[in-house]
């Protein structure tokens, strides 16, 4: 096994390494009806491209790798490559005043039209998405420029979200055609890590009330994706609001999709703001992985991102420290830096969230270290819950 991941090199993260960041299992692709390699990217479509390119190159430690915007052919919008290991993000903002992503924008604030899917197999993908129901948005074809060809495809999934369908195997250029290589301006800090994440754990969609089902069966399907989780009832009841949840995977579990719908409570859940926001479904949420969550987190936090506040309580709890056990950051360590930490039956993880990144209270990011866990964190929900809920309170919408 080389290491790479969904065509980039992944400099001092090894394959081995990988699946420990992101807790691959294995897999026989030989029976797979669709078979996923990885997350191609996520791409999203914001007011402003090229502030909020800069933004995640600040904050994010993202470096820019590819450009595609007027000054090389493309009337419509800009787009920049951010990658950071083997995440990729496509960050796309309208220029021509007719341009849809504006229109998207107008709908539905900053967020994520397309989680794309690099697959061995394009046609054969579609083909069994078809026969299942799906609803395909573009056909397989080739686009080609002087670094080779890629095969491309979509199919519509909840909301306006689309998963683009990526065969990059005969291709070599910076990331697909219509695009030039373009390196990063802003200089990382001293003493800065290399990078701030080295993959995509998971990405969350938030559905209507009823419709969770109707998509975990579609991602089965249609994808042949698999169970990896379920919450409902207490475990993500607060108070006041209540969700229900389940996560699809692909086989390895390398891409991993929470679906989450709102459930009855006595006041407005997270689901249901980030559903009011965003005008109807999409991507609440990325998971992204580090192999140092500390120093992630202070230098996010030093580049001016906010993250939820975490009471002292929670690590006062003496069944917090009975659960946990060991763990690499001393428990102080991580009160200082509120992150959260968990153990289930394979190891345990230590994870933090941040506030919106957007104007609307919609996207948010996770940090998530494992060491051995395949879960999400089930035994800080309520914790988690509580203070997304102490944030919905000052914006008046709890």
């Amino acid at each position: 096994m080389t290491d790479t991941v969904a065509g980039n090199h992944l400099d001092d993260v090894s394959y081995d390494q990988l699946r420990k960041l992101v807790g691959l299992v294995d897999h026989d692709e030989s029976s797979d009806p669709f078979p996923v390699k990885a997350l191609d990217a996520v791409v999203f479509a914001v007011g402003n491209a090229t502030q909020t390119a800069w933004f995640y190159q600040v904050a994010f430690g993202m470096r820019l790798v590819a450009y595609s915007g007027p000054e090389n052919g493309n009337r419509d919008h800009k787009s920049f490559v951010l990658t950071s290991g083997s995440a990729r993000f496509v960050i796309n903002g309208g220029v021509a005043p007719d341009s849809p992503l504006l229109d998207h924008h107008r709908r539905h604030g900053d967020g994520v039209t397309d989680l794309a899917l690099e697959v061995a197999d394009v046609d054969k993908c579609v083909a069994h998405a078809r026969a299942q129901g799906a609803t395909v948005l573009e056909e397989p074809h080739d686009v080609s420029d002087e670094h080779g060809t890629v095969r491309l495809a979509a199919i519509a999934t909840y909301g306006e979200t689309r998963h683009s369908l990526v065969d990059r195997s005969r291709y070599h250029g910076p990331y697909l055609p219509g695009y030039v290589a373009k390196q990063s301006a802003v200089a990382r800090p001293e003493g800065a890590p290399k990078r701030l994440f080295q993959a995509i754990d998971h990405c969350v969609g938030n559905v209507e009330l009823g419709k969770m089902d109707y998509w975990v069966d579609w991602y089965h399907r249609v994808m042949g994706f698999v169970n990896m989780a379920e919450f409902v009832g207490d475990a993500i009841t607060t108070e006041y609001s209540a969700l229900m949840s389940k996560v699809v995977s692909n086989g390895n579990h390398r891409v991993k999709f929470p679906l989450n719908e709102p459930a009855v409570g006595r006041k407005k859940s997270q689901i249901d703001e980030y559903l009011e926001f965003y005008t109807g479904p999409g991507c609440q949420h990325i998971a992204l992985a580090t192999n140092d969550i500390v120093a992630t987190v202070k230098a996010m936090r030093a580049a001016g991102v906010e993250f939820l506040d975490t009471p002292d309580s929670y690590y006062d709890d003496p069944e917090l420290r009975a659960r946990i056990g060991e763990v690499r950051v001393p428990l102080e360590v991580l009160r200082e830096h509120r992150i959260l930490v968990d153990r289930d039956e394979d190891g345990y993880l230590l994870q933090i969230f941040s506030a919106p990144i957007g104007d609307r209270p919609t996207v948010f990011y996770e940090l998530i270290e494992r060491h051995g866990s395949l879960g999400f964190g089930k035994g800080n929900f309520k914790a988690l819950f509580e203070a997304i809920e102490r944030e919905q309170a000052r914006r008046g919408n709890l």
